[in-house]
């Protein structure tokens, strides 16, 4: 799984690394079960500090698609599942990101996301 990073980006670097995973996932070349790099060794390799990888790799948690083990590190969720939800997931921040530059509120949208499942 290849790891890119743009610190120039208005997008924080947590951010860009939980969507490198989502992307691997949705495209196939991550899958259900892989473990991600220590975030340590990520890291160093995208000259960024370890708590930012940590805040990426808490995001994936937080959307369902890693699990994250103490001394085991962090891995893909098992089950097919997975690169679903990644797409899923995706979609959903892109359409918010839609809402936003529309002037529309976080709860504006959630509203209008409700309303449309009625």
């Amino acid at each position: 799984m290849l790891f890119r990073v743009d610190p120039a980006s208005s997008v924080p670097l947590g951010d860009q690394i939980a969507a490198c995973v989502r992307g691997a996932l949705a495209d196939g070349t991550a899958a259900p079960g892989e473990r991600l790099p220590a975030a340590r060794e990520l890291a160093d390799s995208l000259g960024v500090n370890v708590h930012t990888v940590l805040r990426g790799y808490q995001r994936l948690r937080e959307e369902g698609l890693i699990e994250l083990r103490r001394g085991r590190g962090a891995l893909i969720v098992p089950g097919a599942t997975a690169p679903d939800r990644a797409r899923l997931v995706t979609r959903l921040r892109e359409a918010a990101a839609e809402a936003r530059d529309m002037g529309l509120t976080d709860d504006e949208f959630l509203d209008l996301a409700r309303a449309g499942l009625q």
